[in-house]
């Protein structure tokens, strides 16, 4: 048993890559596609010809209504809710690496494989996270909730590799797949336009509201709180004669405010959910670095422990944007720390 992984096949070039690359290191390989969508079927047919090229049983598990209940729905529930969610961290953890990981053992399967482009290392006991060799692909701020149970029985191929060298190897081994592009937004909008998605899910034709400046003065009408995520600036319709971002949200009054760019920053966040790779609970303020969205630059920060399972993390500088719902990511240099859902921006 020790010896069978689950290959997770996305259909995309990566977890293509993936799985011939757990074939060469001489693992017995199982092919298996999570249907999270009722219109996932040509990704699926891409995945079973890489399976059956590598002459690997396929598998196609339908998670459809997982899917539906612990991603879509949350993600509903908390823009509702006026935060700002990343569903990707969310299926990470609940599907991926929790569904996936439990058809894997029932299949007889030990490890799952993925083409995240990640590292896992093993010291004094405990699975650490790392970055990705190829800084601009790295993923490991997606997977800062993974357990330890998750990460002992995960394997990540790409980590050592760039993307480029991932494209080569499946030049070379004749994978339909070599120059597909990567999916960018998230799976289940895949026009971006977030607000339509909302009423399409829910039904329901939110509200508009009022527009308020800092002085809670009204200076226009909104299509609806939920359309909105602080720093935006585009969309908004106002003519102020200078630019304008949403600060914040009141979603039991229905108002969006509205500011100056400089209303923005903020060194200060409170964070919960929490999940740390080398120890189980801080003890202690932590010196590290640390990110808040995917895509921002790590920044010098300290996480000080709080009471009832939050912490405080305090940046040197302050930060554009910190925004409830995302995740912050605590890193020491290639190493990841841990991470936490924002709660609140103070």
């Amino acid at each position: 048993m020790s010896h069978q992984a689950l290959i997770a096949m996305s259909g995309g070039v990566d977890s293509s890559v993936a799985a011939w690359l757990t074939q060469q290191a001489g693992f017995l390989c199982v092919g298996a596609t999570m249907r999270l969508l009722p219109t996932d079927s040509a990704d699926a047919s891409d995945a079973r010809a890489v399976a059956q090229r590598l002459g690997m049983p396929f598998h196609l598990l339908d998670m459809t209504q997982a899917f539906a209940q612990e991603v879509i729905a949350d993600f509903v529930h908390c823009y509702e809710a006026g935060l700002t969610p990343n569903p990707c961290i969310v299926c990470n953890r609940r599907l991926k690496f929790g569904h996936l990981l439990e058809a894997a053992r029932q299949l007889g399967c030990a490890y799952i494989v993925t083409g995240h482009y990640a590292q896992v290392a093993e010291e004094n006991g405990r699975f650490l996270l790392k970055k990705a060799a190829d800084a601009a692909k790295d993923q490991s701020y997606f997977l800062y909730s993974l357990t330890q149970d998750q990460l002992r029985h995960v394997r990540f191929p790409l980590g050592g590799l760039t993307k480029d060298q991932a494209r080569q190897i499946a030049q070379e081994q004749g994978f339909l797949n070599a120059r597909k592009k990567d999916s960018q937004d998230i799976c289940f909008i895949p026009d971006g336009d977030y607000f339509a998605f909302l009423q399409r899910f829910t039904g329901k034709s939110y509200p508009a509201g009022a527009f308020l400046d800092t002085a809670g003065k009204v200076v226009g009408k909104h299509c609806g709180a939920v359309a909105y995520t602080r720093g935006q600036r585009k969309g908004l319709g106002l003519a102020m004669g200078k630019p304008v971002y949403v600060l914040e949200k009141d979603m039991a009054n229905n108002t969006v405010t509205v500011g100056e760019n400089e209303a923005l920053f903020s060194t200060t966040l409170l964070c919960d959910d929490l999940n740390f790779f080398p120890f189980d609970d801080l003890t202690a303020p932590l010196r590290c670095c640390a990110k808040a969205r995917s895509r921002m630059t790590e920044q010098p920060a300290t996480v000080y422990p709080a009471e009832n399972g939050i912490c405080r993390v305090v940046f040197d500088q302050p930060q554009r944007a910190l925004t409830t719902g995302q995740a912050v990511v605590f890193y020491d240099a290639d190493t990841v720390l841990g991470g936490g859902t924002i709660r609140e921006v103070l």
